[in-house]
């Protein structure tokens, strides 16, 4: 079965999003578009980076990638949902030692920063990438997510 990667881009980010999409399917991806499903200037990355967190949150995408004109609006935003842990890259070991160290489980990417090519190479090495599960990077992981519970009895 085809992993699913849940997938999200506003106005600023739609270009590449609709290079991106077909190119991850042609790559034996399974993807769940969660918009923009047309171009509009007026939309907002907030809608499609929560619906893209939410998504992986529950589990129905393994991971997701979010895009928006510099990455880091809709990173802020998929970081806000409890269990995500977002962030944006654009240099290659970023985006594989993000998910080998830190278990990242959304990549943003700046469609104003990066160009297809790039957001190809930074998709491929993200989803390829598997937790190492080291003892260092688990109880890490453990004190991140002890933080991210204590934030919830603080609100």
């Amino acid at each position: 079965m085809a992993q699913v990667i849940a997938f999200g881009a506003d106005h600023g980010g739609f270009a590449l999003k609709i290079s991106l999409v077909p190119w991850l399917q042609s790559q034996g991806y399974e993807v769940l578009d969660l918009g923009a499903h047309t171009l509009d200037p007026l939309d907002d990355y907030p809608d499609f980076a929560a619906a893209v967190a939410q998504a992986v949150a529950e589990g129905k995408a393994e991971r997701g990638i979010v895009i928006c004109g510099s990455g880091v609006g809709a990173c802020v935003v998929a970081n806000k949902i409890p269990g995500i842990r977002a962030s944006v890259c654009h240099d290659l070991y970023s985006a594989r030692q993000g998910v080998e160290h830190d278990e990242l489980n959304v990549l943003s990417l700046g469609a104003r920063v990066v160009g297809l090519e790039l957001a190809q190479q930074l998709t491929t090495e993200f989803l390829v990438a598997r937790f190492t599960g080291e003892e260092r990077h688990v109880r890490r992981l453990a004190k991140v997510n002890a933080i991210e519970q204590q934030s919830r009895q603080w609100q």
